[in-house]
């Protein structure tokens, strides 16, 4: 007794904290089929009921942005169809993601499932509630915690990107106002590790078609979408990867962002005074 109260009373021996090394590597390993907190009936299903369930949202999504609301798309041959790819639009409105990764990839997503990107979503927002977060599972999404550095969502995002695309919005909030937030460098460190085909996007208009505390959003607005140019990145994959080259990384693609807003922003005022001589049924979509 005297000797198992002494083993009791020993400090534990803890498990020394993993080498960021040794992080990557295991994230390596993770397989973007898997969801960690789902059951084998759920993977079986899962390849269906996501086929079916983005295809119907595409499908309503079309609908809702080119016949209820008008949006006009400049760029979309910029994106491609290749693996890797990476699309970094600003961020307006809760439906952003299904404006994003409709217009460039539907309707190839009907026979090239695997093209509907993966999109990183706020827990709190799309996965607290099952039922929406059955939908989110079936959308693609991955979770992420608030408050911290999930770096379980960011090494899942690695394995997800580098077999597939991805939507992430670097801001990590949506703005009120339409202008853009200072991007956040977490996506940087993920560009760091997996170089991807870095896309900036640029959307003008969600945030008065569903401001920031409104659920429903509005009918009869027009949209603006530019896909820009990929990025190169090549200056820093030679540097460590750290807080000031993630940074960095996503600054440099964020000032694209910018450029394309000012373009977008140009091109409606110039809509404007051309739509201001037209009949009235011209303008039946606020300009």
């Amino acid at each position: 007794m005297p000797e198992s109260r002494h083993r009791s009373d020993a400090p534990r021996e803890t498990a020394p904290e993993p080498e960021p090394e040794e992080r990557t590597a295991r994230g390596s390993t993770l397989h973007p089929e898997r969801i960690p907190y789902r059951g084998p009936v759920f993977h079986f299903f899962w390849p269906f009921t996501r086929y079916i369930v983005t295809s119907l949202s595409a499908v309503a999504a079309v609908f809702f942005f080119k016949v209820l609301n008008r949006t006009i798309v400049i760029g979309k041959e910029n994106v491609g169809v290749e693996t890797n790819t990476l699309l970094l639009p600003n961020h307006q409105s809760m439906i952003d993601g299904f404006l994003v990764g409709t217009f460039v990839y539907f309707p190839r997503t009907l026979l090239r499932p695997n093209l509907f990107p993966w999109l990183p979503a706020a827990w709190e927002n799309f996965f607290e509630n099952p039922v929406m977060r059955w939908f989110s599972d079936n959308w693609r999404c991955i979770p992420v915690k608030k408050g911290r550095k999930d770096v379980g969502a960011m090494l899942r995002m690695e394995a997800c990107l580098r077999q597939g695309t991805m939507i992430v919005f670097p801001e990590g909030t949506r703005t009120r106002d339409g202008r853009l937030l200072p991007p956040r460098s977490g996506i940087g460190y993920v560009m760091l590790k997996t170089r991807p085909k870095a896309i900036p996007v640029c959307m003008d208009g969600m945030n008065g078609l569903q401001p920031v505390g409104h659920f429903w959003p509005r009918v009869f607005r027009t949209i603006l979408l530019y896909y820009g140019k990929p990025v190169d990145l090549s200056e820093f994959y030679s540097r460590p990867v750290g807080r000031e080259a993630a940074q960095e990384a996503i600054e440099k693609v964020f000032g694209e962002v910018g450029r394309l807003q000012k373009v977008l922003a140009r091109y409606r005022r110039r809509r404007r005074r051309l739509l201001a001589k037209k009949p009235w049924f011209c303008r039946l979509y606020k300009p």
